[in-house]
């Protein structure tokens, strides 16, 4: 593989503590749940590892806490075989813990206590200028500060790097126009694309015009992802609307995560960006039908079996 088809993700990485119950408690409600187990994750994370088992050449920039949760994920993501050259250790605070809790029909919820996440900083992204040299494509997301993605996406477009952002979760402020004039591809599901775009999307021709819309942003090209009704892209002023994967959900914790791991992996490769939305999208159904996030995720060998199928 070429050095310049690297794949670099900066972004958060989480420990998930995971518990499945019936229905979703209301206030001063306690509920049965069963199923506990904990599972690496953090969305930085879970994107590096997607990207890695399906034959991505990754590297990750994120940051730890230095307690016994932060040696156990170098430990997982050295298992993945991704370059953790440039992660940062903190005594300052805890590695990130999410709370997770999955319903029966492959819905869930997640509380998430950042940690160590929130103290990677601009600072530590110019550290780490040197993955940018040899990356051909930066991944990240909102799990950290946003002068941070900032600062990674200026460096990658001085490097000519092909810059990816999936803006999860939703943002609460809109994102500055220092960070999305350097965006070649926003990735972000209904939730987060209504968020951003401030539309409600009642049917496709809403969707539609909340991707026009972006263009005032600065934005090149956006991919919306809508679960079980498929994706929906606008690429170069074209649209472009690939249905989803028939399968049986069981949890669609690192779904989003697998299909941009995935999309990046397959565009580092060469491969047209319809090819690659396709690719995504078969990895991520994968995922879906098994519980947990960096767990869940597919190997190459699955999609390309489930591909031929």
């Amino acid at each position: 593989m070429k050095s310049k088809e690297k794949i670099l993700v900066v972004g958060s990485s989480n420990t998930d503590i995971v518990i499945n119950t019936d229905h979703f408690p209301q206030k001063g409600e306690t509920v049965i749940g069963y199923g506990f187990m904990t599972n690496r994750g953090g969305k930085g994370a879970n994107q590096a590892v997607a990207a890695s088992r399906l034959g991505g050449n990754v590297i990750f920039v994120g940051k730890l806490g230095k307690d016994r949760l932060g040696k156990e994920t170098i430990a997982a993501l050295q298992k993945e075989k991704i370059d953790l050259s440039y992660l940062k250790i903190t005594d300052k605070a805890p590695s990130g813990v999410a709370l997770i809790t999955t319903f029966p029909d492959g819905d869930n919820t997640i509380i998430v206590n950042p940690g160590a996440n929130s103290l990677l900083s601009p600072n530590d992204i110019r550290d780490a200028e040197t993955a940018f040299t040899t990356s051909k494509i930066l991944l990240m997301q909102l799990e950290i500060p946003v002068e941070t993605l900032t600062e990674a996406a200026r460096i990658a477009k001085k490097y000519g790097s092909y810059v990816v952002l999936n803006p999860a979760p939703a943002p609460k402020q809109p994102l500055p126009k220092e960070l999305l004039k350097n965006v070649d591809i926003l990735i972000p599901n209904e939730t987060e694309a209504e968020q951003i775009f401030g539309v409600t999307f009642k049917d496709k021709d809403s969707v539609k015009q909340a991707m026009v819309s972006m263009e005032s942003l600065g934005v090149k090209d956006v991919i919306i992802t809508m679960g079980s009704k498929g994706v929906l892209a606008r690429i170069n002023g074209t649209i472009l609307g690939i249905p989803a994967c028939k399968v049986e959900a069981v949890d669609t914790t690192g779904a989003g995560d697998t299909f941009c791991g995935a999309l990046c992996v397959s565009l580092s490769q060469g491969n047209s960006m319809e090819e690659s939305i396709r690719f995504a999208n078969t990895a991520s159904s994968i995922s879906v039908t098994r519980r947990g996030a960096q767990m869940a995720m597919p190997y190459l060998n699955e999609v390309k079996e489930a591909v031929s199928i």
